[in-house]
Order: C-alpha cells, then structure tokens, then sequence
C-alpha cells in the first residue's frame, strides 16, 4: 500500500515538473525562438538603401544658402584681394521685381590675389553676373524669372565653390546652370577630379562605372517617358562630357561628401541633370 501511494506521489510530481516545463517552454523559449526568427527580418528592414537620383538632387539642392563653410580654416598666410572679408563672399545681393522680371541674385567673388582665382572669378561674371545686368537694364522684352545661389566649403587645403543659377525665360523651358570651382589654397592650382578622386581614395575606373550607370539608368527612364508622349532631354551616352578627364563640374561638401554633377542645362534650356554622390 505504502508502495502504490510512492508510486502515485513520483508520477503526480513528475506530471507537475511536466506541467511546468511546458509553460516555460511556451512562453519563454517560444519568445525567443520568435525573436530568432524576426531578427532576420528586422536587419533587412534597417539595411540602408542607395539614395535615389531624386534625393541626391533634392539634398544638393538645399545645400546653397550663399555663404562660406570654411571648417575653421587658417587664412592667415592667404593673399586676399580684401582683408576684410573671408576667403569667399557675396560681392552682390539683388532682390528686385520690377515690370517684366524678378531677380534674387546672390554672385560670390573668390577673394584670393592670383591669376586662377581671378580667372574664376572672370568665368562667374561672364556666366551669371553678365545674364543679370542684361535684366536689369531691361535687354529682354518677355517675362524673366532669375535666381543665383552658391555654396563654398574648404576641406583641408581645397576651397570647392558652386553656383546655381535658375532661369525662366519667356516661354523657353526652365534652365539651370551650375558651375564649379575646385582651388588648391596651398599651391593655388585648380583641383582636377582626379586629385579628389585619389584624396577619398576612389578608384577611377569604378567612379567612370558607376557614372555609365546612373547616366544610362536615366537615359533608359528618359526613353520610357519619350514612348508615353513627353518630351525629355535626350543624353548622348558617348559623349566625352561623361569621361573623368574632361568632368569639371564636381565639389566636395562640409564633410567632404563628393558631388559629380552633369548639367544639361548648362548647354540647353532645360532644368535636368544627373548627379553622382560619394558620402
């Protein structure tokens, strides 16, 4: 008797341990488990995806804000023009509208005594501060909306300033026209992209791959748009504007993000480019 009552006490305790190792089976390593299995999906979820060419040009866009982010460097030994202003500035702010034209114009001066400096700023002249005297001196009889910008940075030794300007001329279509300028503040040479390219250790034949890419992904987009009736800018892939050698267009950011931009409407009325980003 005293057996069978052992036997009923052994086989209750063990059905209870069982019990109770089901419950800890089911709530706690059952959690786990489901974590486990969510984890895979959770990494995939975070995985930072490649910027598109809308938001590289949405984010280059809102970088002009017509100053000079010189990432606190030394211009003492810097021969400038005028020792009273930084190493670049706005030589003219125009905000005007009057009869047939609006302008918002803000044209910088790279204030350094040498002949390249003086060459950039020949080109600035020539290119954007020409276009808005015509305006004001009412040259053109249709309607003219025109805006320049620009953004400056010094990244070690490379002053980069880049200028935007965006023109609606009558009924031509919208133009935008960015220019670039790349200086050596220590030797005062102009910056070619491959010097950029070897400071952020870019392999040039992976930089020209990946422009083929992005310019024959948009001129594939571009074609698309062509069959359903619009009317788009037409790139010619050949083009030796694409080959890094003859790129001049190109400037490095506050954190010496690279931008490579191609323009269109640097040459036509047109508003498109294609962008090439390097964070």
């Amino acid at each position: 008797m005293k057996n069978q009552k052992l036997i009923f006490i052994l086989v209750g305790a063990f059905c209870v341990l069982a019990l109770i190792a089901g419950i800890y089976a089911q709530f706690f390593v059952g959690s786990s488990n489901n974590n486990n299995i969510q984890n895979p999906d959770n990494s995939i979820n975070n995985e930072i995806k490649p910027k598109t060419q809308e938001e590289i040009k949405s984010q280059l866009n809102s970088l002009f804000t017509n100053e000079i982010i010189s990432n606190d460097y030394d211009e003492t030994n810097l021969q400038k023009r005028d020792a009273s202003k930084g190493i670049v500035y706005s030589a003219y702010d125009i905000q005007k509208q009057e009869g047939n034209y609006e302008l918002d114009v803000h044209l910088p001066v790279i204030n350094i005594k040498d002949s390249v400096a003086t060459d950039f700023n020949k080109m600035t002249q020539s290119i954007f501060a020409n276009k808005a005297s015509d305006i004001l001196n009412n040259k053109y009889t249709e309607k003219v909306i025109y805006s320049v910008d620009y953004i400056s940075y010094v990244n070690d030794n490379i002053l980069s300033l880049v200028i935007k300007s965006t023109l609606k001329q009558g009924n031509n279509p919208q133009r935008v026209i960015i220019q670039a300028y790349n200086y050596n503040l220590e030797t005062g040479e102009k910056v070619q992209l491959v010097d950029v390219l070897a400071k952020r250790n870019i392999i040039q034949s992976d930089c020209q791959n990946k422009i083929h890419e992005i310019v024959t992904k948009a001129q594939e987009e571009a074609q698309v748009l062509v069959q359903s009736g619009y009317t788009v800018y037409n790139r010619n892939l050949s083009d030796s504007m694409y080959q890094i050698s003859n790129i001049s267009t190109f400037f490095l950011g506050k954190n010496e993000e690279l931008y490579i931009i191609f323009a269109y409407g640097n040459q036509n009325f047109t508003s498109e480019m294609d962008v090439v980003l390097y964070e």
